[in-house]
């Protein structure tokens, strides 16, 4: 890398651009999905606090298994980008088969998963509408795991090849569908049935499987996959292949649990106190949602550009890549915590017009402020080291973070058992469990980056010899 200060600035620049240049249409097709669920909540909100808290429970059941899908079969991503790295665009089509095969076991798996989550609802202390709307609303959305799963597989391999638009174009239009269709099913617009938060688990389910297709019509039609095209016959599964995906992937879909269950335990413990909690819990994590996608698409732009780096056989640069896209990341995190602090009443009202609910949607927002640093540098972290087909080392380190500190600390906080020691004198319920998030996350980003700075400098030093 260059060595004088104004030749590494303006390699700094061109790097920055080339990773905004890939994350920023994935950043748009992030917002879009995510925007799904926004329109979820903001239009149940409307309807009756009982929907409101059905799409709650519900979301967190989906989102636990559809998270550590995800996690699962991003293992494509660094595969195909040390092959297009290394410049053997042959063996991109043989590994994107092989991915849709797994993808098809995988999403077999989530399909039963998320209906066998329906019965965590019984332990809970939940009223009987509730409940009953926030398992139909699985049952429901359950019909688009298999179809996620493709499509994430499908996405990896788009975005190693540096083809982010599509995902862009498709998730767009994925939300213009879904938003068309809550309207219509959530409040019974132009005589369709008024389902309320089961509507939008149909527009979901039904709009995950459109944009399969979409993808699948894009990658036919595109030059930008000429070179490695992966429908040009028909191939069976290779054990040897996808069992290798499955040994990188897994431990990345373990992380992404780790993490996703951290936050959705909380939804489903904060119910106990409650509809109002429980509503302005999920507002807030909602909308925490939606601004981590900005370090997620540098995140997942980060996978490609580290591993088509190490690919090329260039560590340095790898390294180099890396802090810059953590420094992206953090730097983020600092403008959306400013952000969230000086807007979070508005924000609250925006989603919901209970002024309970808003008031303590508007406490928890301020707590989300607190972790938008860490959460923002994590993800970024944990992307670079995945560039380097390391997925163990980040998983236990997550591990530790979230079930180690997050969900203990929560629970010493929001439910202040009197069997546990030094506990509150009163429950913090929600707040409580936020403030043990907001640990987690600050664990995790320190032990990810210091990993992520060891990891890089090992590589070179093996390069040197």
């Amino acid at each position: 890398m260059p060595s004088s200060p104004k030749n590494r600035i303006a390699a700094i620049r061109a790097e920055i651009r080339a990773l905004w240049q890939l994350a920023w249409p994935m950043l748009i097709g992030q917002l879009a999905t995510v925007g799904m669920g926004v329109s979820d909540v903001a239009m149940t909100g409307h309807v009756s606090a009982a929907d409101l808290a059905a799409v709650s429970l519900g979301a967190s059941i989906w989102a636990i298994v559809i998270v550590t899908v995800m996690g699962v079969m991003m293992a494509i991503n660094a595969v195909v980008a040390h092959e297009v790295g290394a410049g053997k665009l042959e063996r991109v089509p043989h590994v994107v088969r092989q991915a849709l095969w797994k993808a098809l076991g995988i999403g077999a798996i989530a399909l039963v998963a998320t209906n066998l989550g329906t019965y965590l609802f019984d332990y809970l202390q939940l009223d009987d509408v509730v409940r009953a709307k926030a398992t139909m609303f699985v049952h429901v959305i359950s019909i688009g795991a298999p179809a996620f799963t493709a499509y994430r597989a499908l996405y990896g391999y788009s975005t190693s090849v540096n083809q982010t638009k599509p995902m862009m174009v498709i998730a767009i239009g994925g939300l213009c569908f879904n938003i068309l269709v809550n309207w219509l099913l959530v409040y019974g617009h132009w005589g369709f049935p008024k389902l309320g938060a089961v509507g939008c688990a149909v527009a979901t389910g039904v709009g995950l499987w459109l944009m399969l297709a979409a993808m699948l019509w894009w990658i036919g039609r595109s030059p930008g996959y000429r070179a490695t095209y992966p429908f040009t016959h028909w191939e069976g599964p290779n054990r040897r292949e996808i069992g290798g995906m499955l040994r990188l992937g897994l431990p990345i879909g373990i992380t992404y649990f780790a993490e996703v269950t951290a936050f959705s335990a909380v939804c489903l413990l904060v119910a106990r106190f409650g509809v109002v909690p429980m509503a302005a819990n999920q507002i807030a994590l909602n909308f925490i949602s939606l601004v981590f996608m900005v370090p997620l698409s540098v995140g997942i732009g980060l996978i490609t550009r580290v591993g088509q780096a190490l690919g090329e056989g260039d560590p340095v640069r790898a390294r180099f890549v890396a802090w810059v896209g953590v420094a992206m990341a953090f730097g983020f995190g600092m403008l959306s915590a400013i952000f969230i602090a000086l807007c979070r009443f508005q924000i609250a009202a925006a989603y919901v017009s209970d002024p309970a609910v808003q008031a303590m949607t508007a406490d928890l927002l301020l707590l989300a402020a607190l972790f938008q640093l860490s959460d923002s540098t994590q993800v970024a972290a944990s992307s670079a080291i995945r560039g380097y087909k390391v997925t163990r080392s980040p998983m236990f380190i997550q591990l530790t973070a979230f079930w180690g500190f997050s969900l203990p600390v929560g629970c010493l906080l929001g439910l202040a058992p009197a069997w546990m020691p030094l506990h509150p004198a009163a429950p913090m319920a929600a707040s409580g469990f936020w403030i043990g998030l907001a640990l987690g996350l600050t664990v995790a980003a320190t032990l990810l980056v210091w990993y992520l700075n060891r990891l890089s400098l090992r590589r070179i030093a093996l390069a040197a010899r």
